[in-house]
């Protein structure tokens, strides 16, 4: 059995893509159509600040193929909904089987929300200020980093603003998911593509 290809390899349509879409369907719609796309509001960068915690320790995959749930569950991640989640809400969430059911990351989601309604221009523009200018794309997946000193930098912050969960690889993940930084590979079809 030959190992898989660390570089851009080709879709089903003949495309290259980033080797780690080609394993399933939900995978590589969520490389084509949304991975390292700009997210600029409150919302969506809030569901994907709470789906990468969620992740942790998981496959994206587990994540991706629960999504709709988690966003029934979580009011479609109304960042002010969820701030108003009490108790009874977090047994809700326990009892959800359509969800990964962890206390201590759907109390993080919870409290992250709070903190989130705290932040005076707000959670995408805190976001956005930890970009960086990307010196070089990488060639293979091993270039593509866990962390980055500006995932630590916006890890340290959140926490300062009172977030929890939210570690150097669960913000550099959320930076790459919401376009803050363009990691497909070099000769992946999607790189630098924000337009279409």
């Amino acid at each position: 059995m030959s190992p898989e290809p660390s570089g851009a390899a080709a879709g089903p349509d003949g495309r290259m893509r980033c080797p780690w879409c080609l394993g399933s369907a939900e995978n590589l719609a969520y490389h084509d159509q949304e991975w390292g796309r700009p997210v600029r509001d409150d919302t969506g960068m809030f569901e994907r600040l709470c789906l990468e915690a969620f992740q942790s320790g998981l496959s994206w995959l587990t994540i991706l193929r629960k999504r709709q749930n988690f966003r029934a569950a979580f009011r479609g991640f109304d960042i002010e909904a969820v701030a108003g989640f009490g108790p009874s809400d977090v047994a809700r969430l326990l009892a959800d089987p359509g969800i990964v059911r962890n206390r201590a990351k759907i109390e993080a989601a919870i409290r992250n929300a709070r903190a989130a309604l705290e932040l005076p221009g707000g959670l995408a523009a805190l976001v956005w200020q930890y970009s960086s200018v990307q010196v070089q794309a990488p060639v293979v997946q091993g270039d593509v980093p866990s962390w980055t000193p500006e995932s630590k930098a916006l890890a340290k912050e959140l926490k300062r603003h009172g977030f929890v969960f939210t570690g150097p690889v669960t913000a550099y993940a959320t930076l790459q998911a919401c376009g803050v930084v363009d990691d497909h590979l070099s000769g992946c079809y999607r790189r630098g593509r924000w337009a279409d």
